[in-house]
């Protein structure tokens, strides 16, 4: 696993051993940000000088990969204490201590946030039935601008019913994964 583009392109990202995380594919992941670069979903790339949030972080590839491609910064949210350490590390390695912030603990009961995202990234568990519930959480919670972008990674074949206040924008299938677009619009 690497970065794909920007200024940490091609640098290799620590993930660790085990079932416990699951990384987004290079392929799946270039795919992405080849969407968000090409003015789709706005007149510029949707990561350039954006706060943005990757929840289920995980190694940390989908913050980071928007870091390494201009970014103004990223919260990283995860709770598996392994993968706090590879996501730390990663962190380290690529010098991005200045504009990342490692949040230990659950998206599905974030803490508030200090700043809301333009861009959210959310990668729950496969076998789990809980992107919704945490779309509907970090919104609750701050993390999310008005009209902010949401990409949720989930199980090709995995339902998924958006919460109040996103509206489905598009869908993408690469294997076993699906990428769903959403925007978020809260009640006034």
């Amino acid at each position: 696993m690497r970065i794909i583009a920007g200024k940490h392109r091609g640098r290799a990202l620590a993930a660790p051993e085990g079932r416990g995380v699951r990384p987004t594919s290079d392929r799946a992941r270039e795919a992405l940000f080849d969407i968000l670069a090409h003015g789709r979903f706005a007149d510029r790339p949707v990561f350039e000088e954006a706060r943005v949030l990757d929840a289920f972080a995980g190694t940390g590839a989908f913050g980071l990969e928007a870091l390494s491609r201009g970014a103004a910064q990223a919260s990283f949210i995860e709770k598996d204490r392994t993968a706090l350490a590879a996501l730390r590390a990663n962190i380290t390695a690529l010098g991005e201590e200045q504009r990342a912030a490692v949040l230990p603990g659950d998206a599905l009961h974030p803490p508030k946030a200090g700043a809301p995202a333009a861009l959210a990234f959310l990668d729950p568990p496969y076998a789990e039935d809980i992107a919704a519930p945490a779309l509907a959480a970090l919104a609750a919670s701050g993390w999310l601008a008005p009209n902010a972008l949401a990409v949720v990674e989930l199980a090709a074949k995995r339902k998924f019913e958006p919460p109040a206040g996103f509206t489905l924008l598009e869908e993408r299938r690469y294997g076993a994964a699906r990428l769903v677009f959403l925007r978020f619009a809260p009640a006034p």
